[in-house]
């Protein structure tokens, strides 16, 4: 068997070695999962957002989560969304990026 390096993966189907960004394996044709549909939200940028800015819900905004955003801006007044901003914010810096992108990175989202 072929050794690959760090920018191939194999197949899910075939088990051929191609190029990780590869969305369909040239060999057999199927797509491949796990290409990361990536919307350009950062975790930095979220992390930081929700840190600096959580206590008016605009990471919740740049996040694409708008109902909860209206409703951070509501409440800012009782300090509540501040000290949930900032537990955010570091959960969002604590998360993987896999799980990141899962959650808010993808299509469906």
């Amino acid at each position: 068997m072929e050794s690959k390096s760090d920018n191939e993966k194999y197949c899910s189907e075939c088990a051929a070695i191609i190029n990780v960004k590869a969305e369909i394996c040239p060999k057999c044709g199927v797509r491949q999962m796990g290409v990361p549909k990536n919307s350009g939200r950062s975790k930095l940028a979220a992390g930081l957002i929700a840190i600096f800015l959580g206590f008016i819900g605009i990471h919740k905004f740049y996040l694409g989560r708008s109902g909860w955003g209206i409703i951070y801006l509501v409440f800012f007044w009782t300090w509540i969304p501040a000290l949930v901003g900032l537990v955010e914010g570091i959960i969002y810096l604590c998360m993987s990026d896999e799980n990141f992108d899962a959650t808010y990175n993808s299509t469906s989202a």
